[in-house]
């Protein structure tokens, strides 16, 4: 059995001089990375955070989110990573599901320290937390058993919490690490958010290397450049609006990027275009695309060299399914899609989730008969070559954040001039997808589109976060086109701005 205990104790055993995390001016090496998490394991005991309690993290990248992401699952604790994009509100949701017991933060709690029994501040309260005695080793950890619980936006409306056991996360870096042909040699640049669980699960198979992480507190494409040239930066993995930004970036200011050998992009839809521009801009790194879920710890499919598909009909593909994990593509009775025949992508492998965190509905719903069923639809080619198509779930994903459109709605439904709406997601060159809204307003009302539009985003910031307000709200008179049942119809609504946009 393996945790996440594991990797940190081969890393102080066969690499403990070796750097393993660089922060600003920090630099830690493997032997003081594994001592921090020893002594922040014992202050949960001392804090009287017992094995199996929810710790949350409210907190920018950096070498303590670092450190608490392996300290707290491997001293039998489970880490609620929180997203920093979200509003209070949506924490407070979060951290009340949750169960909580402790919030460690780098800002002002503000209310939802009352939502938690104790707030551990960053620096000050964490520094003093690195001063408690190791003591006695933990109890040993079932590789079963919840490292880390990601909460993911629900299609009621709600937040899901992702178990992730230990197991899916050491299988995941397994996968990782032969799918990125990642090595000791290599320094990787921690840039995209460590609140979402592709910013963090590539570091297990890092740790197992004794390779080099690099972090910056947010994405800033001249400060990940200037990381690259100083550092010597091997990998970088960021979403595709990232990597237009980097491109951009690199063109106005060149620097020193020879060292980058790959440049990995997963999270949302990616132009062409951007593809051929990373291929110019980054003549010395391999580009490639990666496929996966929160559910599936990170990586489902890897696509490999992907500017040598440019001009043939892979392009588009996001690649084969990697060493240890099996996806297929099935019609609605469960039966396999011919090659090229567009139905549900199914995952399996020992990198899938334990289900949802006090949730046996969308457990039962999402996981069965052994597979991960994405709500993604896709399909596969006569090589097994994965294109993802559409959503069966309504969901959005702009700049590499998903936005259920459910929640958007039922947002907008409890402004008072809103009698229905739809909300989905239309091409956008800098988002890849844009968060687009069509509202009947209620009759008498009479204020403009844009008196409207503006009155009802601002409705909306009050209780999403900003990147979940529609960019646009195209308001109607007349009610929305509707099935016999009586749903609206989105598809209708949104085909003509994808229509257009494959034009």
């Amino acid at each position: 059995m393996l945790t996440l205990a594991d990797p940190l104790e081969r890393a102080r055993r066969v690499h403990s001089q070796k750097i393993a995390v660089i922060d600003g001016d920090v630099r830690l090496d493997y032997a003081e990375l594994c001592e921090r998490c020893e002594r922040l394991g014992a202050a949960l005991l001392e804090l009287g955070i017992d094995p199996g309690d929810r710790v949350a993290v409210l907190a920018a990248n950096g070498h303590r989110y670092f450190e608490l992401f392996f300290a707290i699952p491997a001293s039998g604790r489970v880490i609620v990573p929180l997203n920093t994009r979200l509003a209070p509100a949506e924490l407070r949701t979060i951290l009340e599901h949750s169960g909580a017991r402790l919030l460690i933060t780098d800002r002002d709690p503000g209310p939802l320290a009352a939502c938690v029994e104790r707030v551990v501040s960053i620096p000050h309260d964490y520094a003093r937390l690195l001063d408690t005695d190791p003591g006695v080793e933990p109890a040993p950890i079932d590789e079963n058993a919840v490292a880390a619980l990601f909460y993911t936006g629900g299609t009621t409306g709600l937040p899901k919490g992702v178990m992730l056991s230990h197991r899916n996360l050491i299988a995941n870096s397994f996968h990782k690490t032969v799918a990125c042909s990642l090595d000791g040699s290599d320094v990787f640049l921690a840039a995209p958010a460590m609140f979402h669980v592709a910013g963090v699960a590539p570091l297990v198979g890092l740790i197992w290397l004794g390779a080099t992480t690099v972090t910056i507190p947010a994405f800033d494409p001249g400060a990940c450049l200037d990381v690259i040239e100083r550092e010597r930066a091997t990998v970088f993995m960021p979403v595709p609006t990232m990597l237009s930004a980097l491109i951009t970036a690199q063109r106005a200011a060149p620097r020193d990027v020879s060292s980058l050998r790959l440049l990995g992009h997963a999270g949302s839809p990616i132009a062409n275009a951007v593809i051929e521009a990373a291929h110019r801009t980054f003549p010395e790194a391999e580009i490639a695309q990666f496929y996966g879920a929160t559910e599936t710890s990170s990586i489902v499919t890897c696509f490999r060299d992907e500017h040598r598909a440019l001009g043939t009909p892979l392009l588009g593909s996001c690649g084969q399914s990697v060493a240890g994990v099996a996806v297929r593509v099935v019609r609605g009775d469960g039966s396999e899609c011919a090659p090229g025949e567009v139905g549900e992508i199914l995952v399996r492998g020992p990198n899938v989730t334990l289900g949802y965190w006090r949730d046996p509905e969308a457990t039962a719903a999402g996981l069965r008969d052994g597979w991960y069923h994405t709500g993604d639809l896709g399909s596969l080619d006569a090589d097994d070559y994965l294109f993802v198509v559409d959503r069966l779930k309504d969901m959005i994903v702009s700049g590499g954040e998903n936005v259920y459109s459910i929640e958007v709605e039922d947002v907008l439904h409890r402004h008072p001039a809103v009698a229905e709406c739809a909300v989905f997601g239309i091409p956008d060159p800098t988002w890849g997808e844009a968060v687009h809204a069509v509202v009947m307003v209620n009759a008498g009302v009479e204020e403009d589109q844009g008196a409207l539009e503006t009155a009802l985003k601002d409705h909306c910031r009050q209780s999403i976060a900003g990147y979940k307000v529609p960019k646009r709200i195209e308001i109607r008179r007349e009610p929305l086109p509707k099935s016999g049942p009586g749903k609206i119809l989105k598809r209708a609504l949104r085909e003509p701005y994808w229509r257009e946009a494959r034009a």
